[in-house]
């Protein structure tokens, strides 16, 4: 909060063991608290590092939004169906946008016009027993994928809008990088997915405690996304004061 301006929002009360269950929410606060200058916004997350400034990628007045491939309205017709309207036609399902909330960039009256009924889907499926165990940590992704349909915002598809380590090698046209997956690998640089690495990174063996200053630096052969992600965060907290204590 001492490095980017910061307004604080009340969480949910009851947020069900899902404390992203509150975002939509505090997109509803915060366009109540203050009043945006500007006509567009970037939603964005913490895990989201920046690799070269990003201008406005939307195509006209539709928000301009990263696909992901496990937002895929195929494989839940019916249960979509139930929050999106009993009439809407198998068809307009398998054309709604596979995005997230994030990353997206949208105008701002579209967001306060979304953000309301997102908060509202939101905690109507992370109570219905279905939708929480079709869509489980992602639930709050396909609530905002809901809502933006119900309230007639569709997105534009712009897939080098961020890349995702260690699946994305090079980082080459892309505007930001997204560590949410594990990064292991082997002494030797070769990759191991799905088994932990002599050498790796992931966000979640940080979830108690703040990552040390100086990770050490991949092998050689990791590809540059992943050499990347480490050199940031080292550079971060090489020159952020109280990193040892933020938080605290």
């Amino acid at each position: 909060m001492e490095e980017i301006p910061t307004v604080v929002v009340d969480r949910l009360s009851n947020e069900h063991g899902f404390v992203v269950l509150s975002r939509p929410n505090a997109f509803v606060q915060w366009l109540k608290k203050v009043t945006i200058e500007e006509d567009y916004v970037l939603m964005s997350e913490p895990d989201h590092l920046y690799l070269r400034p990003i201008p406005n990628l939307m195509n006209g007045d539709k928000p301009a939004a990263f696909p992901f491939f496990y937002i895929a309205p195929k494989d839940h017709v019916e249960l979509i169906r139930k929050y999106v309207g009993e009439d809407v036609t198998t068809k307009e399902i398998l054309h709604m946008d596979p995005v997230g909330n994030s990353p997206v960039i949208l105008h701002k009256d579209d967001l306060a016009r979304v953000a309301p009924k997102w908060h509202e889907m939101a905690v109507a499926m992370k109570t219905d027993p279905v939708a929480d165990r079709a869509w489980g940590w992602v639930l709050e992704m396909w609530a905002y994928t809901c809502a933006a349909w119900v309230m007639g915002v569709h997105h534009d598809l712009v897939p080098k809008l961020q890349a995702q380590p260690p699946w994305d090698q090079s980082l080459k046209g892309f505007y930001i990088l997204h560590y949410t997956y594990g990064n292991d690998y082997t002494k030797d640089g070769v990759f191991t997915p799905g088994k932990i690495g002599a050498w790796r990174f992931d966000k979640r063996s940080y979830m108690a405690r703040i990552p040390p200053k100086n990770l050490p630096e991949p092998p050689a052969g990791v590809p540059e996304s992943v050499r990347t992600l480490i050199q940031m965060i080292n550079e971060a907290s090489a020159v952020l004061p109280k990193w040892e204590t933020a938080g605290a």
